[in-house]
């Protein structure tokens, strides 16, 4: 999908925040044939919820998508277009692991482009504080990632199943999405890391590993990755607790839209 010839009715910008949204990956933990992604949250594929709440908020300019490569006509009709998220620009073929889907989207990004914004769509209760306050603090910095402080006891355990040490917990975050970068930092990273056959678990390491500093902003308990089964009944619960008696959802600036959705989804 290109819809390079339609952003010509979007607002321009004298730089903009781009968002990109890596969805290309198979989910074994999850079992079964349907990817992670596609799975029915609330009677609609999960992804729906992130770009949803990137369509909303007022600092994202353009969102770029990667699936299957499979997947693109089936993203492009019966999610960008079905559900009018009027900002995605480009639905691309993902790689073969999530750091090869987001290289594919980063040289789709616009030249004008300030801030890269990277989210996975399998994290589907991001907010729109998350998304401004990051991206704020990726101007401010040049990079920062939304984050949770650890608050369980941390055991470093040996090969032989035995506790060697418990690890103070007060200087430990656990990484989530999204996370904010200035574009040439983000290119570049990848770039290199693709060059040299470094592969990480997230975004901010490669920038880390270029020697720059990334910033911390305190992300929520309900920010969760759906990663295995028992994720998508939180997922329900959580869901369940932002849907008003009206049939309406509430986002976390108080406003609220219709759910749509279908329970039988097929990829």
């Amino acid at each position: 999908m290109d819809q390079t010839d339609q952003t010509d009715a979007l607002p321009r910008q004298a730089s903009l925040v781009v968002a990109l949204v890596p969805a290309a990956g198979r989910g074994l933990r999850m079992g079964g044939s349907v990817p992670k992604q596609f799975l029915s949250l609330g009677g609609e594929p999960l992804i729906i919820q992130s770009l949803r709440t990137l369509q909303a908020a007022p600092v994202v300019d353009r969102i770029i998508l990667a699936v299957p490569s499979a997947d693109i006509e089936y993203c492009e009709k019966e999610i960008v277009s079905h559900y009018r998220f009027t900002k995605v620009i480009k639905v691309v073929a993902g790689g073969a692991e999530r750091q090869d889907s987001v290289r594919h989207a980063l040289a789709e990004v616009p030249s004008d482009t300030e801030i890269v914004l990277i989210h996975d769509a399998v994290r589907p209760f991001l907010t729109i504080r998350m998304i401004t306050e990051v991206v704020a603090a990726a101007r401010k910095e040049g990079a920062a990632i939304i984050a949770l402080p650890m608050r369980d006891t941390v055991k470093q355990v040996r090969a032989d199943g035995i506790i060697e040490r418990t690890v103070d917990r007060a200087p430990l975050w656990l990484a989530q999405t999204p996370q904010a970068f200035r574009r040439d930092w983000i290119e570049t990273a990848h770039g290199k890391a693709h060059a040299e056959g470094i592969r990480a678990t997230d975004d901010a390491f490669l920038v880390e590993w270029l020697g720059h500093s990334v910033a911390v902003v305190e992300g929520s308990g309900e920010n969760i990755k759906v990663t295995r089964p028992e994720d998508l009944v939180i997922g329900e619960a959580i869901l369940a607790s932002r849907i008003t008696g009206s049939g309406t959802r509430k986002t976390d600036d108080g406003s609220r839209f219709e759910v749509r959705g279908f329970q039988n989804f097929e990829p």
